[in-house]
């Protein structure tokens, strides 16, 4: 059975996206629907922009998200997905390519969502880090002895989890990883706290979108971040997608369970090759290719 899993924030690169505005009149199509939606030419930063242009918040989001949903779209009838998923930001790219929001209502809540999590980051100090070689439970236990807002991010495989909190709270944390036998406890470099409590000012911002915009029935179970469950209802779909600014993303549950699903054959569509690695990590027997 086929998965297909849509990349988040990090993946982003100069140029991506360029081939498919160049060479299909569909993807050129979507893409200059995508610079009316948002307000600017966001393919001019994304075909030949800087790293730093990339790297803004309003344009990082968009641009994963629309380098995904328009490769799903190219597909045409070769894209029947037996189920989908997304990492963090991949779950609209997910959502959409799957039918249950459309391409304009998705792009719009993206903007929105990078816009409310940039607004959230200036609001306080924070940041996150990698933790590699510790069971999830140790790091779970040791995030819960810091005296400040320090939680699990995201559980990306067995022995990779992200951290996500106040500076203060990293440092010390990172401190009592290394100490307790980590390999590495290592500062990413991003300007907020995703998916921590320090992001609940922006949970309220795009939480009243998100309840506004018309969600449909997916045409593939969606394995949500926030429980690694599949779900078709479209109440469940928002009251999670809401839930998840302020949750770990829980891509190692995602994809164990899409595995126990039957599925067998890993496709990621966008840019980079992480998830690759990952379900590689998390499901040795699967296999696994990408399109970007």
């Amino acid at each position: 059975m086929k998965a297909y899993v849509f990349p988040g924030q990090g993946a982003q690169f100069v140029g991506m996206g360029k081939d498919l505005y160049d060479n299909n009149a569909q993807a050129r199509e979507m893409f200059e629907k995508a610079n009316e939606v948002l307000g600017f030419r966001i393919t001019d930063l994304m075909f030949a922009g800087t790293e730093d242009d990339l790297k803004q918040t309003k344009v990082t989001q968009p641009a994963i998200f629309l380098h995904s949903v328009i490769l799903a779209a190219s597909l045409g009838d070769e894209f029947r997905p037996d189920m989908v998923a997304g990492h963090s930001l991949g779950e609209f790219s997910a959502l959409v390519a799957a039918g249950a929001l459309s391409f304009e209502d998705g792009l719009r809540l993206v903007a929105k969502r990078a816009m409310a999590m940039q607004k959230a980051c200036d609001l306080r100090p924070s940041t996150m880090a990698a933790v590699l070689a510790l069971p999830d439970e140790k790091v779970e236990e040791l995030c819960a002895e810091v005296d400040d807002v320090v939680a699990p991010a995201n559980y990306n495989c067995p022995g990779q989890v992200v951290i996500s909190g106040t500076v203060e709270g990293i440092d010390a944390a990172c401190e009592k990883m290394l100490a307790a036998g980590a390999k590495r406890a290592l500062k990413l470099k991003v300007g907020g706290a995703f998916h921590s409590p320090l992001m609940a000012p922006a949970q309220e911002e795009l939480a009243e979108a998100i309840e506004a915009a018309p969600f449909h029935k997916p045409i593939a179970p969606v394995y949500q971040n926030v429980d690694g469950k599949p779900h078709t209802d479209p109440a469940e779909i928002k009251a999670n997608l809401i839930k998840q600014l302020t949750a770990p993303v829980r891509w190692t549950q995602d994809v164990e369970a899409m595995v126990a699903d039957g599925a067998d054959e890993f496709i990621e569509l966008g840019p980079g090759n992480v998830l690759q690695g990952l379900v590689k990590k998390i499901a040795r027997g699967v296999t696994t290719s990408g399109m970007q």
